[in-house]
């Protein structure tokens, strides 16, 4: 199996909304978290990222690729706060396996305590 179907895996079974971009800000992956939570807006798969943002967010966006493109040791920014739903968010850089940028993606972190029971196995 390769290494690959692993790390998509990791993604897939993530409960916060993954989406990845190229570096032409084409959407080329959701996760089924991402799905849910931006269906209103029908498939996004191929459409522009920046399509779905304010022209004040696309230049933060543009701003960010450009510092992550700058050096390989720039990969992660905070970008937002969402006091609503206690989370932070952040931009990521992806890198390929000689560090040059290839696309990038939002990452949520939610700051609830966890209410699923530990280690519960029941169906």
């Amino acid at each position: 199996m390769e290494l690959s179907q692993f790390f998509k895996s990791v993604i897939d079974q993530d409960r916060a909304a993954v989406v990845i971009c190229n570096l032409q800000h084409e959407i080329i992956y959701m996760n089924a978290a991402a799905v849910e939570r931006y269906k209103k807006h029908g498939n996004l798969l191929g459409k522009s990222l920046l399509d779905c943002h304010s022209p004040a967010s696309n230049e933060k966006i543009k701003r960010v690729t450009a510092w992550f493109a700058a050096d390989n040791a720039h990969n992660i920014v905070y970008t937002f706060r969402n006091e609503k739903e206690n989370k932070d968010v952040y931009m990521v850089a992806l890198r390929d396996e000689d560090g040059t940028l290839i696309g990038y993606y939002e990452k949520h972190e939610y700051r609830n305590a966890e209410t699923m029971p530990m280690y519960d196995l029941t169906d």
